[in-house]
């Protein structure tokens, strides 16, 4: 088989091109310059620097031909700081690129194709039980979500008995790529400065987790099983952790005491603290993906995931804490200004 990837060089794309590679197939893919400095990409992957979003449908066409499934492992997430409407920039490069590529993937005679999305999607899906437990203005008071919706739309409107698609809803994803800025320095920003107090004030819930080389496995079984499939959303996780949980990996990972107090706060109390987060964004003219007077009834959700679906589809044990652990340890240093790497960029 031969994939069409997007993100090439990303620390999930470059994981699933490693293991399409290592299982036979042949990968083509396309990524933003400049490498992250010292990125173990296989060499095996005819890799193109360039911005998809600004390429002509003619390259794309040459960079398509002869491919058989199409991987968009690219878009930014809510921890990605963007200015008002923030809806906009969802829109730009998790939506839109869709709308034009999978087209074209379909009239080059690709038959297949997998996009990276988001858990929070289940927050609006009745099967899954976490909508009832939630306030009114799930999406419109979170333009975040309301995206990633909008893209399990757009990929299932393009479906049908020649094209076949799936969405992996996935949660959040731990593992650290040399050169790469992780994204969990937006969390140590935020506890740090609990860090004088004798505890940790946190929700209540918890969180479906996965390491890097577990969404790799992901992708690549999605992509080798989907077909005759038509649309699917699959819901990715392989262990869940409380906040509390969680909260204690990072604190070791922190150098600090391993048992640091964690309180549980309900809603109403993490709330309480909103007033200065949002003057943040104002002062730095930004627009959150997810309301911050909405987030913590999400954050006391305890937002699980059963792992049979990521276990249909190849995926394998992993050292989750030790990608925790990783994942803190070089945010930690970021914010310490110990090191400078590259952050996300919108592939």
């Amino acid at each position: 088989m031969k994939v069409f990837l997007v993100g090439g060089t990303g620390l999930l794309g470059s994981e699933a091109a490693r293991i399409f590679i290592e299982r036979g197939h042949e990968v083509v893919a396309v990524a933003l310059p400049p490498a992250p400095e010292g990125a173990p990409l296989a060499k095996e992957m005819d890799l193109h620097y360039c911005d998809i979003n600004k390429i002509s449908d003619q390259e794309v066409n040459k960079l398509i031909k002869g491919c058989d499934a199409f991987v968009f492992a690219s878009g930014i997430d809510e921890r990605v700081e963007c200015p008002h409407p923030v809806y906009e920039w969802y829109d730009k490069y998790n939506i839109k690129p869709l709308q034009r590529l999978i087209p074209l993937c379909k009239k080059a005679g690709i038959k297949k194709a997998i996009v990276l999305g988001s858990y929070f999607s289940m927050l609006n899906k009745e099967e899954y039980g976490y909508k009832q437990q939630l306030p009114q203005g799930l999406l419109e008071r979170n333009p975040y979500i309301r995206a990633r919706v909008k893209q399990e739309e757009v990929v299932k409107s393009f479906v049908d008995d020649k094209f076949d698609a799936a969405v992996l809803e996935l949660p959040y994803i731990f593992g650290t790529q040399p050169g790469r800025q992780p994204v969990w320095t937006v969390l140590i920003e935020q506890i740090k400065g609990m860090d004088k107090l004798p505890f940790t004030m946190y929700p209540g819930g918890g969180s479906a987790m996965l390491t890097v080389r577990q969404v790799g496995q992901a992708i690549v079984g999605a992509t080798e099983k989907i077909d005759g499939q038509g649309f699917k959303a699959w819901p990715i996780g392989m262990v869940n952790y409380t906040w509390r949980g969680f909260l204690k990996i990072v604190y070791a990972a922190r150098g600090m005491e391993d048992e640091r107090r964690i309180v549980s706060i309900p809603a109403w109390m993490m709330r309480m603290g909103t007033k200065k987060i949002l003057k943040e964004y104002e002062e730095k003219g930004i627009e959150s993906g997810l309301d911050v007077n909405y987030l913590p009834y999400i954050m006391n959700l305890n937002l699980f995931i059963d792992n049979k679906y990521a276990i249909d589809l190849g995926v394998t044990e992993d050292h989750i804490g030790k990608a925790i652990f990783d994942s803190i340890r070089v945010s930690e240093a970021v914010i310490n200004g110990e090191v400078k790497l590259l952050g996300m960029k919108g592939e």
